[in-house]
């Protein structure tokens, strides 16, 4: 029996001499990065559909996730928090 296939964003693979990581995973469309060493500073971004990835990752093996962390671009940052501003009093009646 046949495992299903699991695929998660970040996930790097290798296929032959080249390393596969997942950039988009969509419903039905996986965009991609393929490059020729790892981290993949230099490589193309591809798009294809789930099914096509699939196909293309039957040879590839799955590189562990301590490997992924390596290739895997930076988390976002959330916006810089802005210093606290002094609470404005009401204006008092005269």
């Amino acid at each position: 029996m046949v495992a299903a296939m699991k695929l998660r964003q970040g996930q790097v693979w290798k296929l032959d001499k080249k390393f596969i990581r997942i950039v988009t995973l969509e419903r039905l469309a996986v965009g991609y990065k393929m490059g020729k060493d790892l981290p993949m500073e230099e490589g193309t971004h591809h798009q294809a559909t789930k099914k096509e990835f699939c196909n293309l990752l039957k040879q590839a093996t799955l590189l562990d996730p301590e490997a992924a962390k390596a290739v895997a671009p930076p988390p976002a940052t959330a916006r810089p928090q802005l210093p606290q501003r002094r609470p404005v009093r009401p204006h008092r009646a005269k």
